[in-house]
């Protein structure tokens, strides 16, 4: 069960990691990039991530180059949030593939 807490820091990130990975995906030219959930660990030292990205034949590159970026991601987000956070969690960044496997049920129960 997640506390008040956890909760109210999850949306914190979720809405600046938004803005910081919109800023980014505006430099990859047709890739959007949203994050669809953000879940904290209970000693608010860990945020798991998780992200869609649009369309489906760049989620792999942009996963790449959004891993090799996450310590620059990490330090715009300690900026935004340094007066909020005393310690900015590590990041864990995960594909959110919710939308792939309700498309693989439609399609399944359409047969």
């Amino acid at each position: 069960m997640e506390s008040t807490r956890q909760h109210k820091i999850a949306r914190l990130i979720q809405k600046d990691m938004s803005d910081i990975l919109l800023r980014y995906a505006r430099a990859l030219h047709g890739t959007l990039i949203s994050v669809s959930e953000v879940r904290v660990s209970p000693d608010l030292s860990i945020a798991h991530i998780y992200l869609s990205v649009f369309p489906q034949d760049k989620v792999a590159s942009t996963m790449e180059l959004i891993e090799e970026n996450k310590h620059r991601f990490r330090g715009e987000l300690g900026t935004l949030e340094r007066h909020q956070l005393r310690i900015i969690p590590e990041i864990i960044f995960h594909l959110d593939d919710t939308i792939d496997r309700m498309e693989h049920i439609d399609e399944l129960l359409k047969n």
